[in-house]
């Protein structure tokens, strides 16, 4: 299986097009097309952004069937959780890709000033 397949063939039994991808995601839609075509072979990080626009979870996208028995122990996130739908989950997306750029000493003083701003 290709995952361009599997992820075209996710996005057009949800009805949704590239463009609706692209907004969910901040991804071009140019770049999706890619993705789905087998021209570009994206990234682990790109794959969960795509899950989570698709409202699948990643496992979705290798595979068919029944989740495996070691990821049905697991939760998924509640629809009304923060960070797991719309607008949210662009912002976290967009946040955790910049926290991967950044250093570890910066991102634990991040998270520090995040903690202090939040007490007050």
């Amino acid at each position: 299986m290709v995952i361009g397949n599997r992820l075209k063939e996710l996005r057009e039994s949800k009805e949704l097009s590239q463009g609706d991808i692209e907004k969910r995601t901040g991804l071009l839609r140019c770049y999706i097309s890619r993705v789905e075509n087998g021209h570009t072979v994206p990234a682990v990080s790109t794959l969960e952004k795509m899950a989570r626009a698709l409202e699948v979870p990643m496992y979705r996208l290798f595979h068919d069937g029944e989740a495996p028995a070691s990821l049905r122990k697991l939760k998924p996130p509640k629809d009304d959780e923060w960070g797991s739908k719309g607008e949210d989950a662009v912002y976290l997306s967009k946040l955790c890709r910049l926290l991967a750029k950044m250093k570890p000493d910066d991102q634990k003083f991040l998270l520090h000033m995040a903690q202090k701003a939040a007490r007050d």
